[in-house]
């Protein structure tokens, strides 16, 4: 055996490596997180450099300084914060029943062929209806108030997150549940120990997809004769003739969709926090 000092390290050794080495992976995620930082921070520099020294008017197109002034009065009068919370009742609202809808319909179509022949083409046709068309129906059936909005958000979600379930459950490798049947696992255990874990990485994948749409149908929501919420934002400052308006509530749901989506990223992570993945290697 090679002694600790030419090669291999003792385990004394490698004890008081290790701090040194998770500080350095702690750097280098920190690196990789800024990295993301460059593209928006870049481009918003270089329009508000382009219209300080007089090569665009930027009426249109306001600066970023003139975004910032503007999202921060909307934060010190308290107006950004009730438009922030409503939209993300609503979202959440949405997302919650479109979600439960999406993996209760997905799961029973994909594991079941007859319930997927019957139940898959009038889906996959509503899927193809335009967001904006749904608008009048629900209006007409739950009114102009909340429970029409909520419903959009819904009918948003519901489709991605039951394309991604049923897909997920589909693609299941069948040499794995061959080998369940090998150990006699029960359906109980066949399900919770083989089909559920192979499912979980797709099913994550699609709740971010349906989250991702619940943003953007909520803006289509918020068109619905709304009095408060980002989309009303929007609105105002088009008939207002406000572009800095325009593009502040732009960035407060980019803002806002982002962090939802880490934070359901960083929710789901230690159910597949099993996977060894190429990217953990990359």
């Amino acid at each position: 055996m090679r002694s600790p000092g030419r090669g291999w390290s003792s385990p004394r050794e490698t004890a008081a490596l290790a701090p040194l080495l998770l500080a350095g992976e702690r750097r280098a995620f920190d690196g990789r997180a800024l990295l993301g930082l460059f593209l928006p921070l870049g481009a918003a520099l270089l329009w508000e450099a382009v219209v300080r020294t007089g090569l665009a008017q930027g009426r249109l197109v306001p600066p970023p300084s003139r975004i910032l002034t503007t999202l921060w009065d909307l934060a010190r009068t308290g107006e950004l914060r009730v438009h922030v919370l409503v939209t993300l009742q609503r979202i959440l609202a949405g997302f919650a029943l479109g979600a439960a809808a999406g993996i209760l319909v997905g799961a029973l179509s994909g594991s079941s062929e007859t319930l997927r022949r019957l139940l898959d083409p009038t889906l996959q046709a509503l899927r193809a209806i335009p967001s904006i068309a749904w608008v009048p129906l629900f209006i007409l059936w739950l009114g102009i108030f909340e429970a029409s909005k909520v419903a959009l958000i819904a009918a948003g979600v519901f489709f991605p997150v039951y394309l991604g379930i049923a897909g997920a459950i589909l693609s299941v490798d069948r040499k794995l549940v061959e080998v369940g049947r090998v150990f006699r696992l029960s359906r109980t255990g066949l399900v919770r120990r083989i089909l559920l874990p192979a499912v979980l990485p797709e099913a994550i994948v699609a709740l971010r997809s349906g989250l991702g749409l619940g943003f953007m149908f909520v803006v289509a929501a918020e068109f619905m004769g709304a009095s408060e919420g980002l989309g009303y934002l929007l609105v105002d400052g088009q008939q207002m003739g406000k572009p800095d308006q325009i593009l502040a509530a732009i960035v407060a749901f980019a803002l806002l969709g982002k962090a939802a989506d880490s934070l359901l990223v960083l929710a789901t992570h230690p159910l597949v926090r099993w996977q060894d993945t190429a990217r953990e290697h990359l």
